[in-house]
């Protein structure tokens, strides 16, 4: 048997610590764990934070095969826990090269959002989306008179990148 047929029922685990691993060694596996990708993005909605921010980071890993679920990564941008919303803005980042146009539709709306911590997360993939960000770096500009502090430094440090 195949790494990624025999860690794919830990996805599956009643137990987090399993789940997070399992998204781990597929992120980690290359080509063979695109057939794994969908269950992966299943767990973008676990209880457990540790097995979010992993499946945001595995996703991250396979280019173009994540595509379809960079959406679900988008949602994670306002998650309540920092390390899921770190680990999907780091993922959507990756993607930036092939899919930045896709990444940067998702997360423009996120700049005008009713919550802090979502508009400051959009400067931050803004900050690693490279070229494709240009076009939506007016709005980033505009988030350094946001009345939160972090936007308006998130806003500064993605403005410094370009």
């Amino acid at each position: 048997q195949t790494v990624a047929a025999l860690v794919a029922p830990l996805l599956k685990s009643s137990e987090w610590f399993a789940r997070e691993m399992a998204c781990q060694v597929f992120g980690k596996l290359g080509e063979a764990a695109v057939p794994h990708l969908e269950a992966v993005a299943g767990l973008l909605s676990d209880d457990e934070f540790y097995v979010r921010a992993a499946a945001c980071e595995a996703l991250g890993k396979h280019g173009e095969a994540a595509e379809p679920h960079l959406g679900a990564v988008a949602k994670l941008l306002t998650d309540r826990d920092e390390e899921v919303r770190g680990a999907a803005c780091e993922a959507l980042g990756k993607h930036g090269e092939a899919r930045g146009q896709t990444v940067a539709a998702l997360v423009a709306p996120l700049l005008d959002s009713s919550e802090a911590v979502a508009r400051a997360m959009a400067c931050q993939v803004f900050g690693n989306l490279g070229e494709a960000a240009e076009p939506h770096l007016g709005a980033v500009a505009e988030r350094l008179a946001d009345s939160d502090w972090q936007v308006r430094k998130a806003a500064c440090e993605a403005l410094g990148k370009h």
